[in-house]
């Protein structure tokens, strides 16, 4: 099938063949003709398998091929054009949001069409004069784009396409509450697109209460890792954890290649090792202003950065085409996650490497991930001697969880059972309405929004207390060039 027989206008065919796609990705065979057809949907698909144009094409063909109704209240402050606005893509993160807009401008370009993206941590000033000016589709996260509604910037009364985009990430960061009330500000009558990889309980309640008789897309539910990604695994100590990722990317000098931790710390302290050793690294997390992130993505999109640290948070727009190797520094909380990860290499073709490394503290971790590829990770090979994990790192694994035990283990429940819920892939639900003990207020202290949203992950048993992050030790010899 080619993008010619989906039925797309003109205008946007044209836009998509100066980009060199000819041939739809399965999403887009199913989702473009009905959202064409003014149907809403629902579409559950992994990250890599072109989501993006799935929603953008048909927006773009909707939109460009009617005029824009009249304003009831035309009446304007100079050139004010804010009640412009036609189309909402709703994103959980900056860098998503920054991606998504660049393929409106893209796939729009011979439409007549303007998009602008909307997000904070930058000065409002550009984006409110792009608002002012006039724009039919608005890219957004719902922090920012709320702050510019209740400034008066925005009028979403006259919507008339809404897409929410990775619906289940707006739930692990905390946002769901927010989207409702964005959701109330919409008008009734408007075509609806919602888009994610997972399909929790709380995102399957808000698809029935905001889709109208959806067309429901599912691809590849049966095989949820990328299929041209060569995954291995490696046990290792949490201190020689350095030195093996060094090693790894003086296998691989000349591939991008990102690198996830579970914290900003571990981030942070990732970048300083390996350039204490001469290998460059920027991180990109939510500690980091938009600018440095921004700059670390360009130069890493351009080739100039080859080695990138990130969290989950602010990797999940990461779109960068020629990937060669993602690494695992630490496994992911919830095992989903780690499709979503290695799911950074091996796109538009392309083969790609995805390498975990498995401390002694995240078995449960392993295997909830392997319980969701429903496979075993095959063992990593020509791992260096020195960073092996041995009989000892073992026994202080298990003497160190042994003593957390014997502290009176809030995560036990009662006859010394393991209390439900926790880093079994965030299936098990934990219905408890008493908050445990990590989660108890300290004195004088303000929680973070990061330590908030873990709490609320917590509670609903989508993960279980996060394990100590690494401050690794001082250099060991094994990490000298």
């Amino acid at each position: 099938m080619t993008f010619e027989s989906l039925g797309i206008a003109a205008p946007v065919l044209r836009a998509v063949q100066d980009l060199g796609y000819s041939t739809p990705t399965a999403i887009q065979i199913k989702s473009i003709p009905p959202a064409i057809a003014g149907s809403d949907i629902l579409g559950c698909a992994q990250t890599g398998t072109g989501k993006t144009a799935a929603f953008a094409i048909p927006i773009i063909h909707r939109l460009a091929g009617k005029r824009r109704p009249a304003a009831s209240n035309p009446v304007r402050r100079g050139n004010d054009r804010s009640d412009s606005v036609r189309a909402l893509v709703l994103a959980p993160t900056r860098e998503l949001a920054a991606q998504i807009d660049d393929c409106f401008k893209r796939y729009g370009k011979h439409s007549g069409l303007k998009s602008t993206v909307i997000f904070g941590g930058v000065n409002q000033n550009p984006q409110t004069r792009d608002l002012q000016r006039g724009i039919d589709i608005i890219v957004a996260t719902p922090g920012r784009l709320l702050d510019l509604i209740s400034q008066g910037f925005i009028d979403l009364r006259r919507i008339e396409m809404f897409v929410l985009d990775e619906a289940d990430h707006m739930l692990d960061m905390g946002f769901l509450p927010d989207v409702r009330r964005i959701i109330a500000m919409l008008p009734k009558q408007r075509q609806t697109l919602m888009f994610s990889a997972t399909m929790p309980t709380e995102i399957a309640s808000l698809s029935q209460q905001i889709l109208v008789d959806p067309v429901r897309i599912q691809i590849d539910p049966q095989r949820p890792a990328a299929e041209r990604v060569e995954q291995s695994l490696y046990h290792v100590a949490q201190k020689t954890k350095p030195a093996l990722l060094a090693h790894l990317l003086r296998s691989r000098a000349d591939d991008s290649t990102i690198v996830f931790t579970r914290t900003k710390h571990g981030a942070n302290a990732v970048v300083r090792k390996l350039e204490a050793i001469g290998i460059r690294a920027e991180a990109i997390h939510g500690n980091k202003s938009q600018s440095a992130r921004q700059r670390a993505l360009d130069g890493f999109k351009s080739g100039e950065l080859k080695v990138l640290i990130a969290t989950d948070i602010a990797a999940r727009g990461i779109d960068v085409s020629g990937i060669g190797q993602v690494i695992n520094f630490d496994l992911p909380q919830v095992a989903e996650t780690y499709v979503h990860r290695i799911g950074r290499t091996g796109r538009a073709g392309r083969s790609g490497v995805a390498t975990s490394f498995c401390g002694p503290h995240e078995g449960e971790l392993l295997e909830a991930i392997e319980r969701v590829l429903r496979k075993r990770i095959p063992a990593g090979r020509d791992q260096p001697p020195a960073t092996v994990l041995s009989d000892a790192d073992r026994q202080e694994a298990r003497d160190a969880r042994q003593n957390e035990g014997s502290r009176g283990g809030a995560q036990r429940g009662s006859g010394g059972r393991p209390a439900r819920g926790g880093a079994a892939g965030g299936t098990a639900a934990n219905h408890s309405r008493k908050r445990p003990e990590h989660m108890r207020a300290k004195k004088a202290k303000t929680p973070s929004k990061a330590s908030l949203v873990e709490a609320m992950l917590i509670r609903k048993g989508l993960t279980k207390p996060k394990p100590k992050p690494s401050h690794f030790d001082d250099p060991s010899p094994c990490l000298l060039p």
